[in-house]
């Protein structure tokens, strides 16, 4: 089974976060830090994964993605720091 994946990436001195989704998130993150990927995170230097949720389905985690894309900043750094609270780049424990 496809696992599908919504990730939160911030920028060096966390004051810009970036939220996507992916089914392979070691090889996205990695395209995010070579800055392979055009747009926002490369625009911003959008490079470290400060979070990330794991989910069975695309639908589902579409979902995830678009609830927390709707948060405040507040309450997504609340979340981040429950499972990151140094905001720490969680991308060498892929």
């Amino acid at each position: 089974m496809t696992q599908h994946y919504v990730y939160i990436l911030a920028n060096f001195t966390n004051s810009v976060l970036y939220i996507g989704f992916t089914n392979d998130l070691e090889h996205r993150i990695y395209a995010h830090k070579e800055k392979l990927v055009d747009g926002f995170t490369k625009k911003y230097n959008c490079t470290k994964l400060i979070y990330f949720e794991k989910g069975e389905s695309y639908e589902g985690v579409l979902g995830r993605e678009k609830q927390l894309k709707g948060w405040t900043r507040n309450k997504k750094e609340r979340l981040i720091k429950e499972m990151n609270p140094e905001m720490r780049d969680l991308y060498g424990s892929l």
